[in-house]
C-alpha cells in the first residue's frame, strides 16, 4: 500500500480493503511471490544455494518456527536477520496510548484494544503503520532473564491498586511486544531453564504465564533460534519439550569450496583496495588466506567443537592487506602487493579466534600451532600450482646455492637482484603481471620460496622479521 495513501483511522482502513493475516501467512505469501518471480531470496548469502536455502524455503512455506544449528561464523544470525525482508513493507496497528503491543485493528488481543474497538466509533480510532525494519527483535541468551523476553509483574501498578492477576499489572517482555513480528534468540542452549519453559509455552499455546498467572493472549509471533551443535546436543542444555516444539532445524556449514570462501572473504572485507595507496592482491595470496581457515578446520591441534569462523578468513585477509598497505605508505610503493612475509602478522587477527586442543597440541604454543597451519596452507596451494603449471622450471632459478632474504618491509627493488629476467610461465601461472611489476614479482618470489620450504626442498631461518631461505 502506497505510504502516501495509507489510512489513518479504522474507518478508512476498512474501506481500503486491507485484510488481516498472521505473520507466518504474511511471510509465506510474500515468499511465494518472490520465489515464483525468480528474485534473489537471500542477497549476500553465499554458498548455501543448494543446501541451507532450500531447507529454509520449506520451513517458511510450512509456517514453522526455525532453529539454525551450526558452528560459529556460519551465518546463522545473518540468515535470521534476512527473514524480515519477506514481511509486508508496513502493517497497520491501533494507535493506543500506553498499549504495549502493536494491535491488529481487526483482532486486538489486549483488553484495552478490544474495549477500544467495541466502544469507539471507527472514525475516532487512529491507525498508525509499523514498518518492516522494526518488526524484528533479537536477543543473546547469556544473561537473559524471564522478565526480559516474557514479562514480569509491575510493582508500580500493584502499588496503584491493580490486581496481581489482571493483565494491566504486567510489564511485557520482548516477545509479547513483538506480537505480529519476528523474535530471534541467539545461543539457545545458554538460556536459563526457567526462560526455556516460558518459551515452549509460547510456542505451543501462544499465551503468556507470569508468576503462575496465565494471561490468555493470542500471540502472533514467529520465533527463531540459533545454537552450536556442541552445546545444543549436550544432554540437559535444552529442555526436550522446547526442542519438540521447534518446527524446523536447519543445519548450517562452512564453505565447501575454497573459491566460495574467497568470495565470502572478499564480499565481507570492507577494505577498499583503491585510494592513495592502492593494493593488488594476487589470487594465490587469496587462496592461501582461505586455505589457512580450511587447514585449521582439519587440524588435530585445534578444538574442532568450537569451529573456525568465516570471520577468521576475513580478519586475516584484512590484516594481510593492512600489512601490504603499510609497506606501500612507508616505501611509497604503488601498488603495494601482499607477500608471504605479510602473513607473519596474522597472529593478531588469528589467535583470539582459535581454540587450541590442549590434549593434542602437547607442548606447542598457540603461535606454533598457527605457524603449522599456515605452513600447511602454503604447501597445499603451492603443490596445486606445481601440479598445474610445472613450476620446477621456476624452482630451478633459486637452486644456485645462495641465501635469499625476504621480509614484509623490504622494498620490491630488493628482489630485482634475484630475478634478472622473469620466465614467461610466471604470467600464465600466477595470472599477474610479474614481468612488468616489481611488487608483483616480489610476491611471486616469496610464494615460490615459501612453497619450496613447505615441500622440504630448501631451508629457512627467521630473525627480527627477516626470513632467510638457503638454497642448495
Amino acid at each position: 500500500m502506497n505510504s502516501m495513501k495509507r489510512p489513518t483511522n479504522l474507518d478508512e482502513l476498512k474501506a481500503s480493503g486491507w485484510k488481516s493475516r498472521n505473520v507466518k501467512e504474511e511471510i509465506r505469501s510474500n515468499f511465494q511471490t518472490m520465489l515464483a518471480s525468480g528474485a534473489e531470496l537471500f542477497p549476500g548469502i553465499v554458498g548455501y544455494e543448494n543446501t541451507v536455502i532450500p531447507e529454509v524455503s520449506l520451513a517458511l512455506l510450512a509456517g514453522h518456527d526455525i532453529l539454525f544449528l551450526g558452528e560459529k561464523g556460519q551465518g546463522k544470525s545473518r540468515m535470521m536477520r534476512a527473514l524480515p525482508r519477506f514481511l509486508d513493507e508496513a502493517i497497520p496497528y491501533l494507535d493506543l496510548p500506553g498499549c504495549p503491543v502493536h494491535e491488529d485493528p481487526y483482532k486486538p488481543i489486549t483488553s484495552e484494544g478490544k474495549r477500544c474497538v467495541e466502544e469507539v466509533a471507527p472514525k475516532q480510532i487512529p491507525i498508525r503503520w509499523w514498518p518492516r525494519k522494526e518488526r524484528y527483535a533479537e536477543r543473546l541468551a547469556p544473561g537473559t532473564k524471564f522478565a526480559d523476553i516474557i514479562g514480569e509483574i509491575d510493582p508500580a501498578k500493584l502499588a496503584g491498586g491493580t490486581s496481581m492477576s489482571a493483565e494491566d499489572a504486567l510489564h511485557f517482555g520482548l516477545i509479547p511486544r513483538m506480537h505480529r513480528g519476528l523474535f530471534a534468540m541467539n545461543e539457545l542452549p545458554e538460556l536459563d531453564e526457567l526462560v526455556q519453559v516460558g518459551l515452549f509455552n509460547i510456542l505451543e499455546e501462544r499465551d503468556v504465564q507470569i508468576r503462575g498467572y496465565p494471561v490468555q493472549f493470542d500471540l502472533d509471533v514467529m520465533i527463531l533460534f540459533s545454537a552450536n551443535p556442541a552445546t545444543y546436543n549436550r544432554s540437559g542444555k535444552v529442555i526436550p519439550q522446547l526442542k519438540d516444539r521447534i518446527g524446523s532445524l536447519i543445519q548450517t556449514h562452512y564453505p565447501s569450496e575454497r573459491d566460495t570462501g574467497i568470495q565470502i572473504m572478499e564480499q565481507e572485507c570492507e577494505l577498499s583496495l583503491d585510494g592513495d595507496f592502492p593494493i593488488v592482491v594476487p589470487f594465490f595470496m587469496k587462496q592461501i588466506i582461505e586455505e589457512v581457515s580450511r587447514a585449521a578446520r582439519k587440524s588435530r591441534y585445534i578444538d574442532q567443537h568450537s569451529g573456525v569462523s568465516t570471520r577468521f578468513s576475513i580478519a586475516n585477509y584484512q590484516t594481510m592487506i593492512a600489512s601490504a598497505r603499510r609497506r606501500g605508505c612507508v616505501l611509497n610503493e604503488k601498488p603495494a602487493v601482499p607477500r608471504i612475509s605479510d602473513l607473519g602478522h596474522l597472529y593478531s587477527s588469528s589467535l583470539g579466534k582459535l581454540e587450541v586442543d590442549m590434549m593434542s597440541s602437547h607442548q606447542m604454543t598457540e603461535r606454533q600451532v598457527l605457524d603449522a597451519v599456515v605452513a600447511e596452507a602454503i604447501k597445499s596451494v603451492f603443490e596445486e600450482y606445481v601440479e598445474q603449471h610445472g613450476l620446477e622450471t621456476i624452482a630451478q632459478i633459486f637452486a644456485k646455492g645462495v641465501k635469499i632474504e625476504v621480509g614484509d618491509m623490504l622494498p620490491s627493488a630488493h628482489y630485482e637482484t634475484l630475478l634478472k629476467r622473469v620466465p614467461p610461465i610466471w604470467d600464465k601461472a600466477f595470472e599477474v603481471n610479474a614481468a612488468d611489476n616489481a611488487a608483483v614479482r616480489a610476491s611471486c618470489v616469496e610464494f615460490i620460496l615459501a612453497g619450496l620450504y613447505a615441500t622440504d626442498r630448501i631451508s629457512r631461518a627467521q630473525r627480527h622479521g627477516v626470513v632467510t631461505y638457503e638454497v642448495g
